[in-house]
């Protein structure tokens, strides 16, 4: 009994880790610049966190399934530069000899189409043919950052701002803010709230974690393993789609190098907040809280002076510390179930 007792101790330390790293964080980076905590700082803290988070969001259900998406910053990149160019430049119809310019609810819906459809590609990919998640994402990270810098041979889209007569302004308040709230926050607080209420109270909620847990169990319960696995990339590619867009929107500009290394910041927050990398377990509060700790973590050693090289070691032992963890409270909690049933067995 005593021994459960210390592992139950144990495991709410651990559960509870990313929230201290947090608060930790928090102090230290206050501590070595005081203004850390103004509000314009937290503004700027909280634009990237919600960006990091909504990428995260998609990578936790991509996670939860036992896969895993490389894409997602490529993805926020091609995004970036489809909308930047079909308000720059307008789709040019060759054979016809005509340029047409969409309004921006229009190029809205075409880049989150984008956005799905590679991650349907991604989810076919990986189902139809039974290629490894981390070799069919890492294939189209490239081709999406190819085409992305296909798309304008390189160069950037300047003054994304639209023309008035052709009916395509207005693509910059989508990175504007409502009164000193960014309009990113409240992006991100609804992609948060609805992909919480779908992970825990809907049935692909459940097929989600179950596909994770078990995929050959789950197909004998009859659950549809390769649906709900393109299901989880399409939206992962659908979040990376909107990041392209709000970052395009907030620059007034789309770059081809945009989103670049993202993907790391991704997959850090959703392991800090607690998703298995084994697949089954995780929460999207947890991405949230990981989010946080990898946006501190950035905007906090840019201030203090921290050199952008440092800034990448430290950000690749974070993942691996947190990875070791993962699989440490795995363990606990696999030995800790063993030791429940066999004092069961004993009354």
């Amino acid at each position: 009994m005593k021994n459960i007792n210390k592992n139950t101790v144990l495991m709410n330390l651990m559960r509870g880790r990313t929230f201290f790293v947090l608060l930790v964080l928090v102090i230290f980076f206050a501590a070595k610049s005081p203004a850390f905590l103004t509000v314009s700082s937290i503004i700027s803290v909280m634009r990237h966190v919600a960006l990091y988070g909504i990428l995260g969001i998609g990578m936790t259900y991509v996670i939860i399934t036992g896969g895993i998406d490389l894409s997602v910053g490529s993805v926020v990149g091609l995004t970036g530069m489809i909308a930047g160019g079909l308000i720059f430049q307008g789709l040019t119809i060759l054979p016809l000899g005509i340029t047409i310019y969409f309004n921006v609810p229009t190029i809205v819906v075409i880049s989150l189409a984008l956005g799905a459809i590679i991650g349907l590609i991604n989810g076919f990919i990986i189902t139809k043919f039974d290629v490894a998640p981390f070799i069919a994402t890492l294939g189209m990270m490239n081709v999406a950052r190819g085409l992305a810098m296909l798309r304008s041979n390189g160069a950037t889209y300047q003054n994304i701002a639209g023309y008035e007569e052709l009916g395509n302004t207005g693509f910059h308040k989508i990175g504007g803010s409502l009164g000193i709230i960014p309009n990113v926050v409240l992006i991100f607080a609804a992609i948060a709230l609805i992909a919480s209420v779908i992970l825990k109270f809907t049935p692909l909620g459940w097929h989600i974690f179950s596909v994770g847990g078990n995929a050959n169990a789950s197909r004998l319960s009859g659950v549809k393993v390769q649906k709900v696995t393109t299901l989880v990339y399409m939206f992962s590619g659908v979040c990376a789609a909107v990041v392209g867009l709000i970052t395009s929107a907030q620059l007034t500009a789309a770059n081809p190098s945009s989103g670049d290394g993202w993907e790391m910041n991704a997959i850090s927050a959703v392991v800090l907040g607690g998703t298995s990398m084994s697949g089954g377990v995780g929460t999207i509060g947890g991405t949230i809280i990981g989010a946080f700790v990898i946006g501190v973590i950035n905007d906090g050693m840019i201030m203090i002076g921290v050199s952008e090289f440092w800034q990448k070691v430290i950000k690749g032992i974070i993942i691996v510390l947190a990875v070791i963890i993962d699989q440490f409270q795995a363990k606990l909690h696999a030995r800790m179930a063993l030791m429940q049933q066999s004092q069961e067995m004993n009354a």
